[in-house]
């Protein structure tokens, strides 16, 4: 168990898991969050993790940028940039387990990850338009290789909110589960490349 404050690293065997655990501010997003989320990640990948979930405590993943922080430069900080790619770098499975609604700058925790699911309920916007921010810049083009460009300008431009169907029906989450099923489900989904040699996941993914 990692000693991060407001992030949680456990380690399960080769399954390494990223817990923001922050709920009674939905999980939004600090400064300090996303350092400890980059330092996690590293250790993960460092101590030979073949699977590493991304999830929250409560009924939200996050609600995106801490807004007391986004007053303060939050939003062009380059510790988003730091843990997004250190997310898509990672040379093991990663996995988004949404226990809730993914709002704002949280999608770029999400969208590096290589799978996406997420609880019955959930929902999904940014709503950069709306409050006169904009997006960090690696989410427009990953949203759009996911959902495709005109789903994704829907969700930046109009500032539509969709559901956990829908998101599903879209590509950008890869399983729909019950709120209770949600771990199991996400370790299912882990199960294969847990149970081969590291050489042999880290190769496929690379074909990527």
């Amino acid at each position: 168990r990692g000693a991060y404050p407001v992030i949680r690293l456990d380690q399960d065997g080769d399954l390494w898991t990223l817990t923001l655990a922050r709920p009674d501010k939905a999980n939004a997003l600090t400064r300090e969050m996303l350092v400890t989320l980059e330092e996690g990640v590293a250790r993960a990948v460092a101590g030979g993790a073949k699977a590493l979930v991304l999830t929250g405590e409560g009924k939200v993943f996050s609600a995106g940028a801490d807004l007391d922080g986004m007053a303060n430069g939050l939003g062009s900080a380059p510790e988003w940039g730091r843990v997004s790619a250190r997310l898509d770098a990672a040379p093991c499975l990663t996995v988004a387990a949404l226990n809730g609604t993914l709002a704002g700058g949280a999608f770029h925790l999400a969208l590096p990850c290589d799978l996406r699911i997420c609880v019955e309920g959930a929902e999904f916007f940014y709503p950069v338009m709306k409050r006169g921010y904009l997006p960090q810049p690696s989410d427009p083009p990953r949203l759009a290789a996911l959902v495709g460009p005109a789903r994704a300008k829907e969700i930046f431009l109009a500032g539509a909110r969709i559901g956990a169907e829908q998101a599903l029906a879209w590509g950008l989450v890869n399983r729909v589960v019950a709120r209770e099923a949600l771990m199991d489900a996400t370790r299912a989904l882990c199960a294969d490349v847990l149970a081969a040699t590291p050489d042999h996941s880290r190769a496929i993914k690379r074909l990527f």
